[in-house]
């Protein structure tokens, strides 16, 4: 990536609700890397509602979202907590990624990877970020230092607008979009 092009990140996560909580968290990220100069796509709600994943048997919204991924400079993985851990529609999303293991960039390899995971309960919250965290290091990426993990449960997170209204997630929002916009421009370091 030149330094005259904007970075190129891409979020995949949410539920099929509209304006879930964690599409909400997954755009209030992506808004605050476009404010710093990103490009921003987001795949969430109808984008997720992918067959599932048959190696080599990808539609037409799998390769279109495969293809945003592979131009991206950077990855923000989201999703609820489903029991304790990634819901299925966002694993399977995650699941088609294999698609690129052939590819110019071996899934996500050397890219930073936020994760943010929310929940009704810290419990689930925090450990569907871990996951979000092994999902990522799997797939060759590196986890932002700082991911963020959200308890609905407690007062208002967002607004009816989406914005944020909790100080701290803004503060974490910023560090993950300051941590993604670094962290993506650090040139990779071809193998000998």
């Amino acid at each position: 990536m030149s330094s005259a092009q904007p970075m190129k990140i891409v979020a995949i996560g949410g539920s099929v609700r509209p304006r879930s909580s964690t599409e909400l968290a997954l755009r209030a990220v992506l808004a605050a890397a476009a404010e710093r100069g990103a490009e921003t796509t987001l795949f969430s709600g109808p984008d997720l509602l992918l067959p599932p994943y048959e190696p080599g048997a990808v539609d037409a919204r799998g390769r279109h979202m495969l293809a945003a991924i592979e131009a991206a400079d950077a990855v923000v993985l989201g999703s609820p907590g489903y029991h304790g851990t990634v819901s299925g529609l966002v694993k399977n999303a995650i699941d088609h990624l294999e698609e690129l293991r052939g590819g110019s960039r071996c899934y996500l390899d050397g890219i930073p990877i936020g994760c943010v995971a929310t929940a009704y309960g810290w419990q689930a919250a925090v450990n569907t970020l871990g996951t979000l965290r092994v999902l990522a290091h799997s797939l060759r990426g590196w986890p932002t230092p700082l991911g963020i993990a959200l308890n609905m449960a407690g007062p208002g997170v967002f607004a009816e607008d989406g914005s944020v209204l909790e100080p701290s997630v803004g503060d974490s929002v910023r560090i993950m979009a300051d941590q993604l916009m670094s962290f993506g421009r650090i040139p990779a370091v071809a193998p000998s």
